[in-house]
């Protein structure tokens, strides 16, 4: 079973970046197909990006393209997501989670119902 969890959190001011981190334990995330969330106050969680871990495979939000990039390093067990021109509307709560079938391209990578594990989700503010 994997485990996952998110860092990289924290207070930045608009216009900052942040890379976030999910690290695996447990088992390695080679075979497998990890997304990132965000859930903001008040609001549904929602798919930001996702990454085939083995061949690198990328999927963003369309809205996102621009500011943010999702990485991996195999060796590691990690999954970054690096956030850039950061905004207020970019707070919330940014969690990874690993996909039910180990491939993004199944389809509905954005929603949480293929996701069978998650992280406890680590806080981004964006704020002066």
């Amino acid at each position: 079973q994997v485990q996952l969890v998110e860092s990289g959190g924290g207070l930045v001011q608009p216009g900052g970046s942040l890379r976030l981190s999910c690290r695996g334990s447990g088992l390695t995330l080679d075979p497998y197909a990890i997304g990132w969330f965000r859930q903001a106050p008040g609001k549904e969680r929602e798919g930001i990006s996702c990454i085939n871990i083995r061949v690198g495979t990328t999927y963003m939000l369309t809205s996102l393209k621009d500011r943010f990039t999702i990485s991996r390093d195999n060796a590691k067990r990690m999954v970054y997501l690096q956030m850039n021109s950061l905004k207020p509307e970019d707070t919330g709560v940014y969690y990874c989670a690993k996909h039910s079938s180990n491939s993004c391209g199944s389809g509905f990578w954005w929603e949480v119902g293929p996701y069978d594990e998650w992280g406890q989700g680590t806080q981004v503010t964006v704020s002066s």
